[in-house]
Order: structure tokens, then C-alpha cells, then sequence
């Protein structure tokens, strides 16, 4: 399932805090903050859509979420590659390592975090 650019928002500030209560997301947000009605919106929909639980303290919800960071962000750049690159990783690297303009030693940095993958895989 995905989620909206406001909801991705919301799922930073709480992948970055690990457990937040409204006031600790409210005031990770930058000025002009949102309205609390809208926070609550956002967390009833990524709750709904299963991203996000709570406990109860008293009349507080305490948030955390169910799916980690990379694990959301993994299964969202797969759907890239499928959807746009005819499921490869290939022309996916061919496509960011030309149209982002990298310089010379991002590239290089790229592909020593390549390599290394190689090496661990041939272990």
C-alpha cells in the first residue's frame, strides 16, 4: 500500500522520533505548522492503512510505527523498477546515473558500494 506526500511526511517525523505523541509530531513539523485536526486525519489514515499503531496513556495516544523506513522505501523503489524500468535494476542504474548528473565522485562512491555488494555476494 502506499502513501500520500502528506502521510510520507508524517511517517519521517515518526521514523525519525521511533515513538511520538500529537504534540512531539506536531512540533516536527516546520512553520506553519498544521492543524492538529489535520495530524489526526494523516495518523487515522496510516493507522487505517496499517503503517502506524498506538498505546493509550491516559487520554494520550502514544504512535509508533509498524513498518521500518527501509523497508517501506524498498518496497517502493522495487515498484519503480517494475513499473518503469521493465523490472530492471540495470536500466534503472542506467537512467539515475545519467539523469540525476552525479559528478565524478558520486559515481566513483557508487561504485565502490557496488563493488563491495559483489564481494559479499561471491563469499
Amino acid at each position: 500500500m502506499k502513501l500520500s506526500a502528506a502521510e510520507e511526511i508524517l511517517m519521517q517525523h515518526l521514523w525519525k522520533r521511533e515513538r511520538a505523541f500529537m504534540k512531539d509530531l506536531l512540533d516536527a513539523y516546520d512553520d506553519p505548522k498544521p492543524a492538529v485536526t489535520t495530524v489526526a486525519t494523516l495518523l487515522k489514515r496510516v493507522i487505517d492503512k496499517g503503517f502506524v499503531s498506538y498505546r493509550e496513556f491516559g487520554n494520550s495516544r502514544e504512535y509508533y510505527p509498524l513498518i521500518a523506513r527501509n523497508d517501506y522505501f524498498s518496497t517502493h523503489v522495487n515498484g519503480l523498477i517494475k513499473n518503469f524500468f521493465n523490472n530492471s535494476a540495470a536500466q534503472f542504474a542506467s537512467f539515475f546515473t545519467t539523469e540525476t548528473h552525479l559528478s565524478a565522485s558520486e559515481l566513483e562512491a557508487l561504485k565502490d558500494i557496488i563493488d563491495q555488494e559483489i564481494q559479499k555476494r561471491k563469499s
